[in-house]
C-alpha cells in the first residue's frame, strides 16, 4: 500500500525520479559526495514529519565515476534532511527540496561567485556556538541551526554550509522548491568544481 496516493505525492516522486537520473548522469557530480554520502529530498506541501517527505533510501553514493541511488525515491528515507525542510518552512514557506553535498574550503568562492552570478543568498553556519547541550540531544541540533541562520540572514539562504562540530562532517546545503531545481544548481556547481581540479592537476 502506497504511504501517499494524492496528485501531489505522485507528481513529488516523479520530480524526484528526474532529478535523480539527472544526478546519475553527471560524473563530475561524484566528487562532491561526502563521507556521509548525498541525500536527495522533497517534501509534501503539508509535511509534518520524515514520512511526509520522499528521499533516497541509503543515499547517494559513486559507482565507476558516478553518483548512483541505492534505490527508488520513497517516503520517509531520510530523517536529517526532513527534519531541515519542515524546519526551514517555519521562515520560508518556498522551501520544498534539499540536497547536501561536501564542504572544501576551495569550494567557498565558487559557490560565493555563482550565488553573486545567480542572484541567490549565500550562507554559513558556525557550529562551534551550538550549545552543548544541544548536541547531546537526539533531534535537537535543527531548530537551532535553522533559527540561526535566519536570524543571521534574515531568510534561509538558498545555499550554504555548515562548519565542523563535534563528531559531525561539514556539508554544504541546496535548498529550492523541486529536487529538480537543487539538482540543477548542484551539477553547474559540480561542473565549475571539476573545471578547478583538472586545472590543479595541469
Amino acid at each position: 500500500m502506497l504511504m501517499h496516493q494524492s496528485k501531489e505525492a505522485f507528481l513529488i516522486l516523479g520530480n524526484m525520479v528526474t532529478a535523480l537520473h539527472l544526478l546519475e548522469e553527471c560524473a563530475e557530480f561524484s566528487s562532491l559526495i561526502p563521507e556521509v554520502r548525498t541525500n536527495l529530498a522533497y517534501a509534501l506541501s503539508n509535511a509534518r514529519s520524515p514520512q511526509d517527505v520522499a528521499a533516497i533510501p541509503g543515499r547517494i553514493t559513486v559507482v565507476r565515476g558516478f553518483p548512483r541511488a541505492a534505490g527508488l525515491p520513497g517516503w520517509g528515507a531520510s530523517d536529517h534532511l526532513a527534519r531541515r525542510i519542515i524546519e526551514s518552512r517555519k521562515y520560508a514557506k518556498t522551501i520544498n527540496a534539499m540536497i547536501n553535498f561536501k564542504f572544501d574550503t576551495r569550494l567557498i568562492p565558487l559557490v560565493q561567485d555563482y550565488c553573486r552570478e545567480n542572484n541567490l543568498l549565500f550562507g554559513w553556519l558556525d557550529r562551534s556556538q551550538e550549545p552543548e547541550e544541544l548536541q547531546q540531544r537526539d533531534e535537537a541540533s535543527m531548530p537551532w541551526k535553522v533559527e540561526q541562520l535566519f536570524i543571521k540572514y534574515k531568510s534561509i539562504p538558498l545555499i550554504y554550509y555548515e562548519g565542523p562540530g563535534w563528531g559531525k562532517e561539514p556539508l554544504f546545503l541546496i535548498n529550492g522548491g523541486t529536487a529538480v531545481e537543487v539538482v540543477r544548481t548542484a551539477i553547474e556547481i559540480a561542473e565549475r568544481w571539476n573545471l578547478i581540479l583538472r586545472s590543479s592537476r595541469s
